[in-house]
């Protein structure tokens, strides 16, 4: 069974733990609004602020002729997103971002709201409620609306395929958030340059039910844990938070030896993330003279190197008990130290 949103293969041990048939389970998985974790326990994804004006913009344009009560678009990794439609006039419809199993997800509930009209070609426009970038540097040029790139093509996507359906010339589309600039201060969008409203963002349209503790003291959700994974980024966080679920998982990138000072004491440790960065914290210096520009093609190329083998044993040193958990992208376990350090 794969995990459509991030192509996970989930352990048939981790299915035989959630008590779901597995057909109903595959349904579920299949939906992307699942996660399976290693225990069993089942969290619900939501839909990203990207999926939820993609809908609110389509549900907006089939209105022009038609009456709306739910709404099917595109999502970035292929899946089809289905919401319910709040609100709708002629040329109006809104669409509320639904709740799911990310806590700290301020943006659930909140209503977006899309304006249409006819016009030649497809044209899209952020509204009130809707940050607008005030610094160079980020994906979305100085001075635009805060609509990343990946959700603009879907948001595009979606009104082409209402047009299509309606027969149109084409379709202007507002895009507004009314409690966006209540929200965005509550959000970091200040501190990276995105002022008067949210940001319209979404890589893969789902988001995903966990807290990355983005701009959180990271130190001190160390020390209030028993049991924690120091992980070393946005990968190692999705897969750590499946593969242990009653732990904190904290995200502190390459500062790994940082983050073992704070869980320094009477808990559980366990670092995990991709090879490049957990092998070179083991021995910051295993691609001397190797022949190798990094640890992947090292990985890639010659599986069975001494030096990584070496490199992992020296982590576990390093880790002082830790368990020591290296990863591969798709979630796979590639070393892990309860295993004496062999492959899964």
């Amino acid at each position: 069974m794969i995990d459509p949103v991030n192509n996970f293969k989930i352990p048939e041990e981790w299915i035989a733990l959630t008590g779901i048939p597995e057909a109903e389970l595959e349904e579920k998985v299949a939906s992307g609004m699942v996660v399976v974790l290693s225990d069993g326990s089942i969290l619900k994804r939501g839909y990203t602020t990207g999926t939820t004006a993609t809908a609110a913009a389509k549900a907006a344009v089939l209105s022009l002729k038609k009456t709306v009560e739910t709404v099917s678009v595109p999502t970035p990794v292929g899946l089809r997103a289905h919401l319910k439609v709040e609100r709708v006039e002629k040329g109006l419809a809104s669409v509320k971002k639904i709740y799911n199993d990310h806590e700290s997800d301020i943006t659930r509930g909140i209503e977006f709201v899309a304006e249409a009209r006819e016009a030649d070609g497809i044209l899209i426009h952020g509204g009130k409620g809707i940050g607008r970038v005030t610094r160079d540097g980020l994906q979305v040029s100085r001075g635009e609306p805060a609509i990343n790139p990946k959700p603009m093509q879907q948001i595009r996507a979606a009104v082409l395929e209402a047009v299509e359906e309606l027969g149109l010339r084409g379709a202007e589309v507002t895009i507004s958030i009314p409690e966006g600039e209540r929200v965005g201060k509550e959000t970091l969008n200040s501190r990276i340059g995105v002022e008067g409203g949210i940001s319209v963002l979404g890589s893969t349209g789902f988001v995903e039910p966990w807290n990355d503790h983005m701009g959180e003291t990271k130190g001190d959700l160390i020390k209030d844990a028993k049991k924690v994974v120091l992980t070393t980024g946005r990968i190692g966080m999705r897969y750590s938070t499946m593969l242990f679920p009653d732990h904190t998982v904290v995200m502190v990138g390459s500062r790994i030896s940082e983050g073992m000072e704070s869980a320094a004491g009477d808990r559980e440790i366990v670092i995990c993330g991709l090879p490049g960065l957990v092998l070179k914290w083991g021995n910051p210096g295993m691609l001397e003279e190797s022949g190798y520009a990094t640890v992947v093609e090292m990985l890639k190329k010659a599986p069975e190197h001494e030096r990584l083998k070496q490199a992992f044993e020296m982590a576990v040193e390093k880790g002082k008990g830790a368990r020591i958990v290296v990863i591969e992208r798709d979630g796979s376990v590639l070393m892990d130290s309860e295993c004496d350090g062999s492959r899964h």
